[in-house]
C-alpha cells in the first residue's frame, strides 16, 4: 500500500492512503515520529511517538501541531498491524507560516493582555476593599469620638446644673437666715398666726394692774 504526503506546511501535513480490503479492523492507525533516522529506528509501533485513529471509511487525514523544519516519518496501517516500509513516508516540514506566526503572536499578546487585566482587577479589588475598610474604620472612630464628646458635655452640663442648684439653695438659705436675724419678731408673729387659739383666749390682768386701777380712781377723786 503506497501512501502520499501532501499540503505540507510548517505545522500541518495531509496523508492519503488507498483503502485496504484486507483490513478487517474498524479503524486505521496513523503513526508519526519527528527526527526520524532509519539507521537507528525500526518500524515497530513502539518506535512512534504519536498515533491517530480514524475510521476505515476515510482515506485521508490532516496531521496538525507539527514542528517547523523537522523531519518526520508517517505510517498508515490497520489497528493491530506493525507498519512496513511501503506503508510509511518520510517528509520535512516547512518554515513557520507568516499567518501562523502572526496568529501565534496575537494569541500570545491576547494571553498577556488577559493575564494583565485579571491582575489589575485583583489589585483594584484589593485596593477598593482596603479603602472601604479604612473609611469605615475612620467613620466608626469619628462616631465614637462624637459620642464620647457628647457624654462629656452632658456630664459637664449636669455638673453645672447641680452646682447652680446648690448655690441657689445656699443663697436662699443665707437670705432666710439674714432675714431671721434682722426681724426676730417675725418668727413670733408667724407662731401666733399658726396658733390662732392663743389669740382667742382672754387676757387676764395681772395683779399689778388690779392694784393700779383703784389707785387711779382715788387719785382722780382727790383731784
Amino acid at each position: 500500500m503506497g501512501i502520499t504526503i501532501q499540503n505540507i506546511t510548517g505545522s500541518t501535513a495531509m496523508v492519503i492512503w488507498p483503502k485496504m480490503a484486507s483490513c478487517v479492523d474498524s479503524f486505521y492507525s496513523i503513526m508519526y515520529h519527528p527526527n526520524w533516522n532509519s539507521m537507528l529506528s525500526s518500524y515497530s509501533r513502539k518506535s512512534f511517538q504519536k498515533e491517530e485513529r480514524v475510521p476505515t471509511t476515510r482515506s485521508s487525514f490532516v496531521v496538525e501541531n507539527l514542528t517547523p523544519l523537522t523531519t518526520y516519518i508517517m505510517c498508515v496501517t490497520c489497528q493491530s498491524a506493525n507498519p512496513s516500509s511501503d506503508q510509511c513516508r518520510v517528509f520535512n516540514t516547512l518554515e513557520r507560516d507568516p499567518a501562523s506566526a502572526s496568529n501565534t503572536k496575537k494569541e500570545l499578546a491576547l494571553g498577556i493582555w488577559l493575564t494583565s487585566s485579571v491582575l489589575l482587577l485583583i489589585i483594584a479589588a484589593v485596593l477598593l476593599y482596603g479603602c472601604l475598610h479604612l473609611l469605615c474604620r475612620r467613620r466608626r472612630e469619628r462616631l465614637q469620638e462624637q459620642n464620647r464628646t457628647s457624654k462629656q458635655q452632658h456630664g459637664e452640663t449636669w455638673t453645672k446644673s447641680v452646682a447652680y442648684a446648690s448655690d441657689e439653695f445656699s443663697r436662699q438659705s443665707q437670705q432666710t437666715q439674714d432675714a431671721e436675724e434682722k426681724h426676730p419678731g417675725g418668727i413670733q408673729l408667724a407662731t401666733i398666726i399658726e396658733n390662732p387659739s392663743v389669740c382667742n383666749e382672754p387676757m387676764m390682768p395681772s395683779s399689778k394692774s388690779q392694784e393700779r386701777v383703784p389707785v387711779t380712781g382715788q387719785h382722780s377723786a382727790i383731784n
